[in-house]
């Protein structure tokens, strides 16, 4: 049966030969001389073997010659290890797999997630950008860790946690009549073509509902939406994120009554632990992305 080799005593014979001493390692280890002694007499013992020439005890055997160089390497191994393993249990080395929304991914994630890799420099992330119901299907299938979405019903496989509101408004060409307004109400919009999206359901609830049932067009894919637009083909209704910012030829008006807005959360699996890099991305969304509401 082969010996168990504890680290602590190989740490002391190595410290022994770098200090020249048993006394100098004592002094460096912050162990007492006879306890330091003890434990390599104890590890000779178990090996079968005198490690250091008795009455020369800073002089290494044949025997201990052999060994200081396998000692170092196990050493050397199990340091790294421990700090890999430990590492990864504060959250400080591991893999991320996060789903957004499109909106979410493309005017919040590219500072947030910059912000988080300064304070956690060695961690990876992989990034997806799927619609509202596909992130909560990769939390709830284990493809992702984490969710950050929007339409949330209630589902017992999956855990929500409310980050912040994004409000809900006209979007149009920027020469058309509703441009010239402030502010919209659904009655506004009677008699115009509306488009309708991915979002639009979230009128459905409100006295807008028919105008939705009756959109002229439904366009689930953003650009193909922006394409439309400039077109004047007609005009949707966005949260304020989804709004295209930098389009010159659109503008974004509130829509006021009804005021809708779209909830966005975090979500993750309600039964699954999340891994600790996981569980440090959950803390820093919560830090972060709740603030924005406060």
């Amino acid at each position: 049966m082969l010996p168990e080799l504890k680290i602590q005593p190989l740490r002391y014979v190595i410290t022994v030969v770098e200090e020249g001493s048993f006394h100098g390692a004592a002094r460096r280890l912050h162990r007492s001389q006879p306890a330091l002694s003890m434990a390599v007499r104890e590890l000779e013992q178990r090996l079968g073997q005198n490690i250091f020439e008795r009455g020369v005890k800073n002089r290494l055997t044949p025997f201990g010659e052999y060994c200081l160089p396998r000692f170092r390497d196990l050493i050397g191994q199990h340091d790294r290890l421990a700090k890999d393993v430990v590492n990864h249990a504060n959250g400080r080395q591991g893999h991320i797999h996060l789903a957004t929304v499109p909106s979410v991914a493309s005017r919040i994630m590219p500072a947030f997630l910059a912000r988080f890799l300064e304070q956690f420099p060695g961690l990876n992330i992989s990034l997806h950008d799927e619609n509202a119901f596909y992130v909560c299907q990769m939390v709830a299938h284990g493809e992702v860790e984490l969710g950050i979405t929007s339409l949330w019903q209630n589902d017992g496989e999956l855990e929500y946690t409310h980050l912040f509101e994004d409000n809900i408004g006209v979007v149009c060409r920027q020469d058309h009549k509703l441009s010239a307004f402030k502010s919209l109400n659904w009655q506004s919009l009677q008699g115009e073509k509306l488009i309708g999206n991915g979002t639009s359901r979230l009128l459905m609830s409100t006295e807008a509902a028919e105008m939705v049932e009756n959109s002229a067009f439904y366009i689930s894919n953003m650009i193909s939406l922006t394409a439309m637009l400039e077109a004047g083909a007609g005009i949707t209704t966005l949260p304020r994120l989804a709004f295209p910012e930098h389009n010159e030829n659109l503008c974004f008006i509130p829509l006021e009554d009804p005021g809708v807005v779209r909830r966005i959360g975090l979500v993750r699996a309600e039964n699954r632990a999340l891994s600790p890099a996981a569980q440090a991305m959950q803390a820093f969304v919560l830090q972060e992305l709740q603030d924005k509401e406060r």
